[in-house]
């Protein structure tokens, strides 16, 4: 006995000293949010918050209000649920609020990468340059040869082609948006056909791998896969850095400057080619891991609304007569110029309307330091450092019947102006006007650098589609499927299952 006294006594303190570390013993302190630490120990709340986020975020706020921090797998997050002071989160300083942080964190554990102090900075210079403006002539000319050699190519026997509806798009913008930004195969002998049926093939091979680690990014994510599919995730991994290394680059042709700039930057500051390899899949999995399900979601909605297709597409005919094109049997391809997409009110409308019943990010800082969180209504709460603070736009803003009425409708003009020409930006809440009305793209320095091309990503694939094919749902009586709930916070939602259509080419 006297020999396990002293252990049981070791082993006791160290019981008291986890405990503490896990939060056990965390209480409220005057003037902080309403503390919520769920029955688990250290995990808190975390098994229903990634069982349903929506769901737990709305039982919260119904029991302690708009404000309220809950404890989830040894973290604290304290979620603003009030969008009049989500500017109080998205403008404050980095010295107090940093968002990289869990960015670090979750592309070290699913991309293997690991990241430098200044990496999110050089990507927004590069983003600015490539991605937006002046800079994405160049890649809205490549995502359409890119997007014409996969759509019309592959369906020119002009008969019916049966598919499922989020496949079909997933694949045809992940490959093209791929094939632009990382460049072509080359063509083999200088023979320019056999170069784009390369293309077709191999970027078919990658996009299935690209959806099998697809399918185990939430659970890698969270750190929970089991361990076979570990194994699996690290497989593909593996292949992704192979298949998007710097010696696989070099020999591509019309790799976008986005990427070759980025690869030069970090080959100046002395980061080692493996490295290179795995920042490539970021890149990647960034610019394309939202995009194709986004033009699901949107086609859904447009063929299942008569009105909205035909406003679009009376849209897409107009722009193509005015720009002197025509688009039929031995016509050139269709050519959309950036001043051309910037030129669809209707369309700009529908995209914004699909991305806001579909896209739900949880936007996450980390707060540095002890500080007030002051909401516009006068309240006032203390943030304690070491905790996080989060937004979840999608329940407390896009779904909110108050600012966008039946809001789990698809309204193709809910943005538009009456007429039909000007964009809606006046939006309310409690009789005020809300400055964010919408937010899939995130805000504030976290805002997606890339939204500019993925958004005339989504409008040149629908654009082609409406001019080229006829399509149809095959079973349009099922309605519009649910949203896989274990996908929460990560972006663009995806179904749970796939909807059959099919599709032609017109001419």
């Amino acid at each position: 006995m006297a020999v396990l006294l002293p252990v049981l006594l070791s082993l006791g303190a160290l019981l008291v000293t986890l405990l503490y570390l896990s939060g056990a013993f965390r209480r409220r302190r005057p003037g902080e949010p309403p503390l919520d630490r769920g029955r688990l120990p250290w995990l808190g709340h975390v098994l229903s918050f990634r069982r349903d986020t929506a769901e737990f975020l709305r039982r919260m706020q119904g029991e302690h209000g708009d404000v309220f921090t809950v404890q989830l797998a040894g973290d604290y997050v304290t979620f603003l649920m009030e969008p009049h002071s989500y500017g109080a989160v998205v403008k404050e300083s980095r010295a107090r609020l940093d968002f990289e942080k869990f960015a670090v964190e979750l592309v070290a554990r699913v991309f293997g990468y690991h990241a430098r102090a200044d990496d999110h900075q050089r990507l927004e210079a590069v983003s600015h340059r490539y991605l937006m403006g002046d800079g994405l002539e160049e890649l809205t000319e490549a995502m359409m040869l890119n997007l014409q050699n996969l759509m019309l190519d592959e369906a020119a026997d002009g008969g019916w082609r049966e598919s499922g509806l989020f496949h079909f798009c997933y694949s045809v913008v992940f490959r093209a948006g791929y094939l632009s930004l990382f460049g072509n195969e080359p063509a083999p002998g200088g023979d320019q056909a056999a170069g784009r049926l390369l293309d077709r093939q191999r970027s078919a091979g990658l996009f299935a791998d690209f959806r099998r680690y697809d399918r185990l990014f939430p659970r890698l994510a969270y750190a929970v896969l089991p361990p076979a599919q570990k194994l699996e995730a690290e497989r593909l991994k593996r292949r992704f850095w192979e298949a998007l290394s710097v010696a696989r680059l070099r020999r591509r042709d019309n790799v976008s400057g986005w990427v070759s700039e980025r690869q030069r930057q970090m080959e100046e500051q002395g980061l080692g080619a493996a490295m290179r390899d795995r920042y490539m899949f970021l890149l990647l999995w960034a610019s394309q891991g939202n995009t194709g399900p986004s033009a699901f979601w949107l086609l859904l909605h447009l063929a299942r609304c008569p009105d909205a297709l035909r406003a679009v597409k009376a849209e897409a005919d107009a722009l193509l007569q005015e720009s002197g094109q025509e688009a039929g049997p031995g016509k050139p391809p269709v050519r959309l110029t950036r001043r051309m997409l910037q030129q669809c009110p209707v369309l700009d409308s529908a995209v914004e309307e699909s991305l806001r019943l579909a896209a739900a990010p949880v936007l996450i800082r980390a707060v540095l330091q002890d500080m007030p969180l002051r909401l516009q209504d006068g309240r006032e709460y203390r943030l304690r450092r070491g905790d996080r603070v989060a937004l979840f736009p999608y329940l407390s803003l896009q779904m909110d019947p108050e600012i966008h009425p039946e809001p789990s409708e698809f309204r193709y003009d809910r943005f538009l102006q009456p007429g039909g020409r000007l964009r809606k930006t006046d939006f309310f809440k409690g009789g005020r006007r809300l400055k964010y009305y919408t937010m899939p793209w995130g805000a504030g320095v976290s805002m997606c650098p890339g939204r500019f091309f993925a958004v005339n990503e989504l409008k040149q694939f629908v654009f082609l589609m409406l001019v080229y094919f006829d399509f149809e749902l095959l079973q349009p009586e099922l309605g519009v499927p649910p949203i896989d709930r274990s996908r929460w916070g990560f972006g663009t939602m995806q179904p749970t299952h796939d909807v059959p259509f099919r599709y032609r080419m017109r001419f």
